[in-house]
């Protein structure tokens, strides 16, 4: 059956498809473009996290640009109210007086500010390395030939992490690979968390953008200004969780002088939260493996087929005089 008029019909039907489906690819590759530019800076922070190379430099750029913040949300804020925003925010002291904030620039505070942060940061690593220290000497010197990573645990006061650090790279450095593997793993723990909820909002953000098309708005021109504004807030927090949290780093563990026993005993307490792990016994990610759970069989029920193939009902074959 041909029929021109037909056909044309046809043709231009098809070719409004297509133009509508090559319309709904093209905003689609909008969308995505909004979030590849965002994937690809969280990616480039996780990476260092990872490889733990510019793990300092990154740490020191977070400092700033929190401080910056901090004096851009507190202008004109009286001295008093300042430092207990900042001791909300960071869990700091200010090392400056109320003459000192009051006579100088803000430009002055923040740079005031990120060096008292990069500080107390330092200091917070090396008492962390030299608790840590007796320890991991005593663990390698003993038993290192038989372990490759030693678990140690962390915690700002309210959460708390268990690194995995590699006992022999802990010992030739005084336990700095300590502070250095517990810089990187809270900023990476961070991260990961921080972009798991961006995630979500942005979904729960391009949902919700459609109905700008009710007031005359392109829906993809306010999902690229509110992603924008998503993804500022969203690194404003994972700096101020990433800093909270190394600024108040520490090792639970009970010092020697609080256990009034043996010098053997005191040994034992302070590694009481530690442990020792052969190379198989982690993970990829560092964790250590879980036991595999025993999972329990179907129970097969009287006028189930038997198991064994036969065809007979279980009662009447493997299951007589059982069931």
């Amino acid at each position: 059956l041909q029929n021109k008029m037909l056909s044309n019909s046809i043709e231009r039907a098809q070719r409004k498809v297509e133009e509508n489906n090559f319309g709904i690819r093209k905003r689609l590759l909008e969308y995505d473009d909004v979030m590849n530019d965002q994937r690809t800076s969280v990616y480039a922070l996780r990476r260092d996290a990872i490889s733990g190379d510019k793990i300092e430099i990154d740490i020191q750029n977070m400092m700033l640009d929190t401080a910056n913040i901090i004096l851009d949300r507190t202008k004109g804020m009286p001295y008093p109210d300042f430092a207990e925003y900042v001791m909300a925010q960071l869990s700091i002291d200010l090392d400056f007086d109320a003459e000192f904030y009051e006579k100088a620039k803000p430009a002055e505070i923040a740079e005031r500010l990120c060096a008292h942060m990069e500080e107390v940061y330092h200091r917070r690593m090396d008492t962390l390395a030299a608790k840590v220290n007796p320890i991991i000497r005593e663990v390698y010197e003993k038993q290192g030939a038989i372990y490759q990573n030693i678990a140690i645990p962390v915690s700002d006061g309210r959460k708390q992490m268990t690194l995995s650090v590699n006992l022999k790279k802990a010992y030739e450095t005084d336990s700095k690979e300590v502070a250095k593997t517990a810089s990187k793993n809270i900023t990476l723990y961070q991260i990961d968390e921080h972009w798991k909820e961006h995630l979500r909002e942005m979904d729960d953000l391009k949902q919700s953008v459609q109905n700008a098309a009710y007031e005359q708005k392109d829906p993809i021109v306010v999902y690229k200004i509110e992603s924008y504004d998503l993804f500022a807030n969203m690194l404003e927090s994972l700096y101020r969780d990433v800093l909270s949290f190394l600024l108040r780093a520490f090792i639970p563990l009970r010092d020697s002088n609080e256990v009034p026993a043996s010098r053997a005993m005191q040994r034992r307490t302070d590694m009481s939260q530690m442990r020792t792990t052969r190379p198989g016994d982690l993970s990829t990610n560092g964790e250590q493996r879980a036991n595999t759970p025993v999972k329990a069989e179907k129970k097969v029920g009287r006028n189930d087929p038997c198991p064994c193939g036969s065809g007979k009902k279980y009662k009447n074959c493997h299951g007589q005089g059982l069931v």
